[in-house]
């Protein structure tokens, strides 16, 4: 079943429309154009805007939602298998507001077995630039030290992370400046460490940037929102150019599943209670051809959920969870036409910079 917050939104489709139908010009689509002779790596990351307090439940609910995961990720996981042998990775970014000290040391015992990793997560209103920062380094300090999550970076030694934001408003983007509050987050993030930014895509919001379907550097620009609306792609041999890295999942029109048969439903790589993970929608992440300009026979693609709800918990861990993962193995693991590769974000973006940095025509930075 398909989300109905998902239908054609006119609100806000003037963000982006024009961007998506650039990019599927038959002149655009030859600029990428994989190389026949080798086969394509589809680099697939699952993230989970995880939120065990969703909705304030009591602490035995809370304490369910974990042990649920906790439970059954594993059984749903085993059953599946990349090119190298790795299980599906899922990505659990965690509301910093939210902390427990119980659920961690879960979650990170999940992880530890080797079925995914844990990132930061942040609903945040009205902040100043100073007290985002606090949160974050003193969040990313607790998250190691006390639970053995997130890592250092092996040249600098200072703990690094990835981000999503919560209701998706990156950069003070929401129009109304709700759920924000700090013009400069982009680079409070980098200067906390953050390696990337893995929020969007957020369409039908209007957080949704004008620019889709892409990997990219975005500079911060301190007094104005929503500094990441552009930016320039991460290149193969080029270095890098921004604040901070964005990845983006997919975003596109799905012309086959129209509202009342007519207009094209919006598909944003949500996974939930309905809006399970179909072949088609597969088939249709994959197309948008989210790579690197310079290596086109790498795609990578992130989906996303709120793994935390219970209506959601069938579509993640059982059936609908289980097809999709036998379609990606069937279809996207010939080990011929494409070579599948299950990551977390940490794993995606060291991707990211091995291509970036490969036969780089300038001295190579290290930078985000």
């Amino acid at each position: 079943m398909m989300n109905p917050l998902l239908k054609l939104d006119s609100k806000n489709l003037h963000i982006w429309l024009l961007s998506y139908f650039s990019r599927n010009l038959p002149v655009a689509a030859r600029r990428q154009t994989p190389d026949p002779a080798k086969p394509i790596h589809i680099y697939f990351c699952f993230v989970d805007h995880f939120e065990p307090k969703w909705k304030r439940p009591p602490c035995d609910q809370e304490r369910k939602r974990v042990d649920t995961w906790v439970e059954k990720y594993p059984r749903m996981a085993e059953k599946h298998r990349d090119s190298e042998g790795k299980h599906p990775q899922h990505v659990f970014f965690y509301p910093e507001e939210e902390y427990e000290e119980e659920h961690l040391n879960k979650l990170a015992g999940l992880c530890k077995q080797g079925y995914g990793d844990v990132e930061i997560h942040l609903h945040h209103r009205n902040d100043t630039s100073s007290s985002l920062q606090k949160k974050l380094h003193d969040f990313k300090c607790l998250l190691h030290e006390k639970h053995g999550l997130l890592r250092r970076d092996p040249d600098t030694g200072e703990i690094i992370y990835a981000f999503i934001h919560g209701m998706w408003a990156l950069d003070n983007s929401r129009r109304d400046g709700d759920w924000c509050g700090v013009n400069n987050e982009l680079t409070v993030l980098r200067d906390t460490g953050c390696y990337a930014d893995f929020t969007l895509p957020s369409a039908p919001s209007d957080t949704q940037t004008r620019k889709i379907n892409s990997i990219y550097y975005a500079t911060d620009v301190p007094e104005k929102p929503k500094s990441h609306n552009t930016g320039i792609d991460v290149k193969k041999g080029c270095p890098p150019c921004g604040d901070l890295m964005i990845v983006q999942g997919p975003l596109a029109l799905n012309w086959k599943f129209r509202k009342y048969h007519v207009f094209p439903r919006i598909e944003n790589a949500e996974v939930s209670a309905r809006n399970y993970p179909t072949k088609q929608r597969v088939d249709l992440w994959i197309k948008q051809h989210i790579s690197l300009p310079g290596e086109p026979n790498k795609i990578f693609v992130k989906v996303h959920s709120h793994g935390a709800q219970e209506q959601n918990f069938n579509a993640l861990l059982c059936g609908p969870r289980n097809d999709m993962h036998d379609y990606l193995e069937s279809k996207y693991n010939d080990g011929k036409n494409y070579v599948l590769h299950y990551v977390t974000t940490w794993e995606m973006y060291r991707e990211i910079k091995r291509i970036e940095s490969d036969n780089c025509v300038q001295p190579f930075s290290k930078g985000r």
